[in-house]
Parts: C-alpha cells; sequence; structure tokens
C-alpha cells in the first residue's frame, strides 16, 4: 500500500508541472489534421515533413558560422574548413539517403504503427513531460545500439565498404550528420525505431522523438562547441568535440549520445588522454 501512496503522489506531483501554453492552438492544429489526411498521409508525409524542416532548420547555425567571424573561435577543428565542393557533394547524397533510403522506412513506420496500435486523437496524447521521458528512454536504447554497431563498422571488412563514406569528412559538420552509405542508414536506423518499439502509444512520440534526435546528432556533428549548448546540461551527454575526435581519428568514442558505453568498454581512452594534455597545456599558458 505504501508504494501505492508514493506513486499516486507522485502522480499528484506531475499533475502541478505547468501546462504547455501553446496547448490549445496546438489542439486545434492537430484536430484539423486528423480530419484533413488520412493515417498513412500523417504517418509518412507528415513525417517526411517534419525531418526535412527539422533537419535543414537546426542545421542553419552551424552553417552560418562559417561566415561569422566571431564564431570561429568555437569552432573544433580551427585549421580545417570544408570548401563549398565538398558541402555541395554531401547535400546531393543527403537528399538522395532522404528520399530514396529513409523515406520507405518512414513509409514503413506507417504498418508498425498500425500493428502497435498507436493512437493518433489528440486526447490520448501524452503530456509533454510524458514526452520528453519517453524521448529520453529511446535515447537510451539507441544509444546501446548505435554503440555496438557502429563498433562492429569499424571493422576493416566493413569499414571500406560501409562506413568509410561517413568519415569522407574528417572535420564534420552539420549536414553531415546523416551522411552515410544505404546500408549504414538503414542498419543504424534500425535503433531509433527500437525505442518506439518499447515506448510508443501514441504517433506524437514519433515525432518528438524525430525532433529530439536530429537535433543531437546534427549537434555531434555541427563541427562547433557552443559554450551555451543547452544539451551539456544532460548526464552523461557526449556532445561535438567527443564526437569529432572520432572523426579527427578514426577510433574510439562510438557512441551516438551518451559516453557510458564507452566509458564502460574503455573505448574512450584516447580522447581522455588527448583532453588531459589539452588541459596541461591551458594550466602552463595561465602559469
Amino acid at each position: 500500500m505504501n508504494n501505492i501512496s508514493h506513486w499516486a503522489d507522485g502522480m499528484a506531483v506531475l499533475d502541478l508541472l505547468p501546462s504547455n501554453p501553446l496547448q490549445e492552438p496546438a489542439r486545434l492544429a492537430w484536430t484539423a489534421m486528423l480530419n484533413r489526411y488520412s493515417h498513412f498521409q500523417i504517418a509518412t508525409w507528415g513525417s517526411l515533413l517534419i525531418h526535412e524542416v527539422a533537419y535543414f532548420t537546426i542545421c542553419l547555425p552551424g552553417f552560418l558560422a562559417q561566415f561569422i567571424p566571431a564564431m570561429r573561435k568555437y569552432k573544433i577543428q580551427q585549421s580545417k574548413t570544408e570548401t563549398w565542393q565538398g558541402q555541395w557533394r554531401c547535400l546531393q547524397l543527403l537528399l538522395f539517403s532522404h528520399f530514396f533510403v529513409q523515406l520507405p522506412m518512414i513509409a514503413c513506420t506507417f504498418h508498425c504503427a498500425e500493428f502497435l496500435g498507436l493512437n493518433y486523437s489528440w486526447e490520448t496524447m501524452p503530456n509533454w513531460w510524458a514526452l520528453l521521458a519517453q524521448c529520453a528512454g529511446c535515447a537510451v536504447v539507441e544509444d546501446t545500439w548505435h554503440y555496438f554497431l557502429h563498433r562492429l563498422l569499424h571493422h576493416p571488412r566493413l569499414y571500406r565498404h560501409v562506413h568509410k563514406i561517413h568519415h569522407r569528412y574528417t572535420a564534420p559538420f552539420g549536414l553531415q550528420a546523416e551522411y552515410a552509405h544505404p546500408v549504414e542508414t538503414i542498419t543504424l536506423g534500425f535503433g531509433f525505431f527500437l525505442g518506439l518499439l518499447l515506448f510508443a502509444s501514441h504517433m506524437a512520440l514519433l515525432w518528438a522523438w524525430v525532433l529530439c534526435r536530429l537535433l543531437e546528432t546534427i549537434d555531434v556533428h555541427s563541427g562547433y562547441d557552443w559554450p551555451w549548448n543547452p544539451l551539456h546540461v544532460l548526464p552523461g551527454y557526449a556532445g561535438s568535440r567527443y564526437h569529432d575526435f572520432h572523426h579527427e581519428n578514426f577510433v574510439g568514442n562510438y557512441s551516438s549520445t551518451f559516453i557510458w558505453w564507452d566509458w564502460l568498454f574503455g573505448t574512450d581512452g584516447a580522447y581522455r588522454e588527448k583532453q588531459k594534455l589539452v588541459q596541461k597545456e591551458m594550466n602552463k599558458k595561465c602559469k
């Protein structure tokens, strides 16, 4: 009985959390969408639209930063700047991947959603704090899948045929986050859906998780270490400097979001040694 009572008290506290001020406009928009479009259109074309708009919007700050001299000090590999030709080549493969590899995967999510019985109605949509908690769970699941498969992709027999494409750019930039071989896009992308299989009860989680995942992967590939980045407050968050080391050195730091698996298996040793040397040099300059 005590456990049940504590659980009820906890849920009562959550109910006291502030409501979303945009809730009513969002409800009207969501209801209008349901009245106008089918579940297939929402799950497929709606998801594609959200992905494309979110992807290029989140990439925009890093793209503009290359034209602002004051932002140069935040660039991690300051001696390397990607050419326009390199960025154009990245965009071409990226668009091919989005529409010929990822779109079929997105279309499959509709059938998975129907199989799992996901809700679309506004009345059954989880609260914002519940969606955040579910996104956190999805992130932990995806990070686990990503670590082990990513480490496998660095096996010489797989690396030169598949993962080498993603490592074409040793100084990453945001647009390059999803620049990869189709096999890698599909296999690593499967980790994105694993959390949904475990936690999803509503279509809203798919879109919320898309936004969270894109925000994270574009951030770690941005090539910039922004001191005001709010993602730094997340416990165990790896960040751009952590993943930038992986692109620069082709080894270690295999996790996508958190540092836990690398720490547990010791695959962040080279990165930690480099950070110690950097800190040592900084201490010398301060003396």
